[in-house]
C-alpha cells in the first residue's frame, strides 16, 4: 500500500474528538463544526412542538403551564 493510500484510509476512518475544537487543521476544524451543527440540531429538536410517536401519530406538546 502506498503512503498516499495509507493517509487516505486514516482520514476516512477519522471521527470527532473533543480536542478538535482546539486544533487548526482543516479536518479537525470541519469535524468540530459538523459536530456542533449535529449537536445543536439534536438538542433543539423540531420547532413544531410535536413528539414523533412510534405508532405513526404525532403527539402535540402542551403549551400550558404547570398548575399547582
Amino acid at each position: 500500500m502506498t503512503k498516499k493510500n495509507q493517509q487516505s484510509l486514516e482520514l476516512a476512518g477519522r471521527t470527532y474528538r473533543p480536542d478538535d475544537y482546539n486544533k487548526e487543521d482543516q479536518l479537525s476544524s470541519g469535524l468540530a463544526h459538523t459536530h456542533e451543527q449535529a449537536s445543536d440540531t439534536y438538542t433543539e429538536g423540531t420547532i413544531d412542538g410535536k413528539i414523533e410517536n412510534v405508532n405513526g401519530k404525532d403527539i402535540p406538546l402542551s403549551r400550558d403551564g404547570y398548575d399547582k
